[in-house]
């Protein structure tokens, strides 16, 4: 959002009535989008016209919700934090290690085939991990710095680098399941 947009973020949390924390509960996000989707569902007689654009928009939350990289991107943005528009940091000798790391996975599997797939997927997802758990923490302390505070500011920083660097996980992951 730019600093002349006065709209408010997309919520999907407002939308499932959640409460906007990163750890979510899985089982009560299944709950709140069953109740919503009862609530909605077009053979209603008491549905709203736009019931069918309604359920989207409630998918769409769920599907933001359950997966813990776009929940963080949500949660940050609705925390004030930087988009990755403006803010594409990157923890320090990250995209070095990252480039090589890339060119070792793809002449590994050039040379050892689906082996190599296996092994530097397995890489991936404990790098994956790594930021789940990276991410968990710092809002965490989030929660727990008062409001508006330049450390509350620098930890939301902090989180869109992570972030970031989780995304170049995710493309890797990505590219190595095609």
């Amino acid at each position: 959002m730019s600093q002349h947009d006065s709209s408010p973020p997309h919520d999907p949390f407002a939308l499932l009535q959640l409460p906007r924390t990163y750890a979510i509960d899985r089982a009560a996000l299944t709950r709140a989008w069953l109740t919503a989707t009862a609530r909605l569902h077009p053979d209603r007689p008491d549905a709203p016209d736009d019931a069918a654009r309604a359920l989207a928009v409630i998918n769409l939350a769920r599907a933001e919700l359950e997966d813990d990289e776009r929940r963080a991107a949500a949660l940050l943005a609705l925390s004030g934090g930087p988009s990755k528009e403006t803010d594409q940091s990157l923890p320090g000798g990250f995209l070095v290690e990252m480039l090589e790391t890339r060119e070792q996975a793809e002449w590994d599997i050039q040379n050892e085939g689906d082996a190599a797939r296996t092994r530097w997927g397995e890489w991936a997802e404990q790098r994956r991990a790594a930021h789940r758990a990276t991410v968990t923490d710092l809002f965490s302390r989030h929660a727990d710095a008062p409001p508006d505070s330049p450390a509350a500011a620098a930890i939301l920083r902090d989180i869109r680098r992570e972030l970031n660097a989780w995304r170049y996980i995710e493309r890797m992951l990505e590219e190595l399941a095609r």
